[in-house]
């Protein structure tokens, strides 16, 4: 809601006074990547649900989504290098600096 060709921008834009900050990717070397990414990460807290003050990381296929079917998991986009990341009040560059290292570890 926060990108001006959103359709419905200028209401986001007057409900609210700023934008959240979720965001995913994809890791290549699926599985195996998200787990050493969670393995290696600071800062951020893992989490099973997104969406509060503090920084929190998601790897739903072996969290949030573990005991989905795996076939029903693909059909539904969560992929097994898919990570979700929810950013909350901490320094940016700290957060940052956070990924870089546990990114260099895959």
């Amino acid at each position: 809601p926060g990108l001006k060709s959103f359709s419905q921008y200028e209401l986001a834009t007057s409900q609210t006074t700023g934008y959240g900050a979720m965001l995913w990717f994809e890791l290549k070397g699926g599985l195996t990547a998200g787990k050493k990414l969670m393995d290696n990460i600071d800062v951020f807290s893992l989490a099973e649900n997104l969406g509060s003050v503090e920084s929190l990381i998601t790897h739903p296929v072996t969290m949030t989504h573990a005991a989905v079917d795996k076939i029903e998991r693909i059909r539904v986009g969560i992929i097994d290098g898919l990570v979700r990341v929810s950013v909350g009040l901490e320094d940016v560059e700290d957060l940052i600096d956070a990924l870089d290292k546990a990114l260099i570890k895959i």
